[in-house]
């Protein structure tokens, strides 16, 4: 017979929106479980720089995950490991399992966040961690005084670009399109800087390598089908990105592209399940977007559990 330990809410992922859902959760005096397959603070551990989160002129990602850890436990939500295989539902109470035990909640807050999309092109897999790479903080010290290339035009791929010419010798943006889609601020620095170039209407057709380590691309220009190559020991790709819903698939609360969708009270259309951040159907995906999601959902699960006839107790059955 499984056994569950119980808690009011079972909050899973600890990135801004979850850990602010526990500080709302908590404070309320619900019993709180975040559980995340990693350290917390998601995304913010390989963000170099946060330049728009309120009360800060800058600050590091990591120190400012750091900062919402310590508020999201003050009022004694705890913290544990696991990967979540499935959830399922029993009355009321949402069944929690993971590869590190089960628990057994009155409410779940979904807050897994996403994960970068692959380019599915020849060479992308066989040389991740050897030159391909979807995080300039984590990987850009390896490629000191080299030249690297980043796919992508967005907000992500323009400030990881802006952030390897701190380390590069140069740094080559390709975009498929004609204009960048990065804030407007973020695309003044980027022209501005002379170890950024720009090559426009470029598609990658096969990351090139040596058998061990990345030493170019195959590039086509998309108006001219013309196909070049392109040095580069390194290639960080940022074309977007796809929901984490492993393990939530038999909810049946997606979309079609796979985003979990709520109403503006972060609620699914399963009484109890609430979805926020980055994983969540929405325009923006920022921490102060998910840090706003978080608050809506540590207080939406209070109420909901207030309705309930009965709440369950932080034990071990």
């Amino acid at each position: 017979m499984t056994e569950y330990k119980e808690y009011d809410v079972v909050i899973i992922g600890a990135g801004p929106a979850g850990m602010t859902a526990a500080t709302y959760a908590s404070r309320a005096n619900l019993s709180v479980l975040m559980l995340d397959r990693g350290i917390y603070g998601g995304q913010m551990n390989n963000t170099a720089e946060v330049e728009n989160y309120p009360g800060f002129d800058s600050i590091l990602g990591p120190d400012l995950a750091e900062k919402m850890y310590a508020s999201s436990t003050q009022f004694g939500a705890e913290y544990g490991f696991g990967n979540v295989e499935s959830v399922a539902l029993d009355g009321d109470d949402k069944l929690i399992h993971t590869d590190m035990g089960s628990y057994k909640a009155k409410a779940i807050i979904i807050a897994t966040g996403s994960e970068h999309i692959h380019l599915g092109k020849d060479g992308e897999e066989d040389y991740q961690g050897r030159g391909v790479s979807y995080c300039a903080v984590c990987d850009g010290a390896f490629f000191r005084n080299e030249d690297v290339v980043v796919v992508g035009g967005g907000d992500s791929a323009i400030e990881e670009g802006l952030y390897l010419t701190n380390l590069a010798k140069s740094v080559t943006v390709l975009h498929r399109r004609d204009k960048l889609r990065a804030q407007q601020i973020i695309q003044d620095r980027a022209f501005a800087n002379d170890k950024m170039a720009f090559s426009w209407h470029t598609e990658v057709v096969a990351i090139t390598g040596d058998g061990d380590k990345v030493t170019g691309l195959d590039v086509m220009n998309n108006q001219t089908q013309e196909v070049s190559h392109i040095d580069a020991s390194g290639v960080f790709i940022y074309v977007g990105l796809k929901a984490n819903t492993q393990g939530f698939e038999n909810l049946n609360i997606t979309n079609d592209e796979g985003w979990i969708l709520t109403d503006e009270r972060m609620q699914t259309t399963i009484p109890g399940v609430f979805a926020i951040g980055d994983v969540r159907a929405k325009d923006l995906r920022q921490i102060t977007t998910a840090v706003g999601d978080g608050g809506i959902a540590g207080q939406g699960v209070y109420d909901y559990i207030s309705q309930l006839t009965t709440s369950p107790t932080s034990t071990v059955n």
